[in-house]
């Protein structure tokens, strides 16, 4: 039984990336130790210290603090076990890797590297000196690691031809799978939640909602969160009372939330972040058994092939007509729900972390 340390300041309820891999590890029989001191810093926070460098201090500041006690767990947890077999350093642990590397020498060490910081901040507006610099993080925390866990083979083709890297799709975790069997009804249409991103797309999605409202169609349509496009969005859709905006759902209630819409919206974006995700919305509305419209890219085609519906990245009438499809041919709608439920099966915990699995036991 191979015995794994989960390590770092990654945040579970925030980002259940992580909380996915370590069920799937246990679900293999490995035993899996947590030591866990959550930064409660979002995507967005961290990206606004880039774009503010006088936050920096305070970031790392607090940051230090939580390396002292994780720092501290793990010499004591070693002295008391001795070592692991591999340490996991959870979701945005750019930095945590390389407290890892110091701590666990000779100790294979794999880095959920799901996002590149360079990329994300560049799609998030950032340019120059900046991105430059967390493209250098990238690279320092890819060196630090034995392997390096990617969601799409396009984020795995950012890597260099030195590393070490595997494709482990983000998947689902048990609370959705679990909210689509206690479902008893769905009685609203269509639900996006996320942040206001460029990645998200969601101007794009408020102009589709906008022609079927020339045409007639207006479905209960749900949009939960907040970020840079809210406002264009809002201000876009206020005078239609077909749509209703939610800030934020807590995240233990909103599986129970997306299990009562019949369709689930993805991602629409044409930037080069957008082209290279399958984002945890589109696994997680697929668990919870919703038909899943989503953008026409290489990698969403490739994981989802035949179970959701595709559109070209930022075509809003695409989206619309799509759509208008679904709620006109309840048949179809039913059959591309069921679809997510039979296409969801891959994307269990277990069935993700196989890849993982089979590294470690080459080891």
């Amino acid at each position: 039984m191979k015995r794994i340390l989960a390590f770092g300041t990654y945040n579970k309820r925030k980002h259940p990336r992580v909380g996915i891999i370590i069920d799937g590890l246990r679900e293999h029989g490995c035993e899996v130790v947590e030591i866990n001191h959550p930064l409660t810093l979002s995507t967005a926070g961290r990206v606004e210290i880039l774009k503010k460098p006088w936050k920096l201090f305070g970031f790392a500041t607090h940051l230090l603090n939580l390396w002292i006690h994780l720092r501290k767990d793990a010499k004591r947890w070693v002295k008391t076990n001795g070592n692991p077999d591999a340490v996991l350093v959870g979701y945005m642990g750019h930095f945590d890797v390389l407290l890892a590397r110091h701590l666990f020498r000779g100790i294979p060490i794999l880095l959920d590297h799901l996002i590149f910081a360079g990329d994300t901040a560049k799609d998030r507006g950032a340019s120059g000196l900046k991105v430059k610099l967390l493209r250098h993080l990238d690279r320092m925390a890819i060196n630090a690691s034995s392997l390096v866990l990617l969601d799409t083979e396009e984020h795995k083709a950012m890597l260099r031809p030195g590393d070490h890297g595997i494709v482990v799709p983000v998947g689902a975790s048990k609370e959705w799978y679990e909210a689509r069997s206690n479902a008893h009804k769905r009685d609203k249409d269509i639900i996006f939640y996320g942040l206001y991103t460029p990645l998200q797309g969601t101007p794009v999605i408020a102009k589709a909602i906008e022609l079927l409202a020339r045409q007639s169609i207006v479905p209960r349509v749900t949009l939960v969160g907040q970020g840079q496009d809210y406002d264009t969005v809002h201000n876009q859709l206020a005078g239609l009372g077909n749509v209703e905006f939610i800030d934020w759902v807590e995240p233990e209630d909103l599986p129970k939330l997306v299990c009562e819409y019949r369709i689930a919206l993805g991602i629409f974006s044409t930037t080069s972040k957008g082209l290279h995700v399958v984002p945890n919305k589109v696994y997680q509305s697929m668990a919870a058994g919703c038909a899943v419209i989503t953008s026409d890219t290489p990698p969403q085609r490739r994981e989802l092939g035949s179970c959701a519906i595709f559109t070209e990245p930022g075509n809003s009438r695409a989206l619309c007509e799509a759509i208008a499809s679904l709620l006109q041919q309840p048949t179809d709608l039913h059959t591309f729900m069921d679809n997510s439920e039979e296409c969801s099966k891959k994307f269990t915990a277990f069935e993700v972390t196989r890849p993982i699995m089979r590294w470690l036991q080459s080891k």
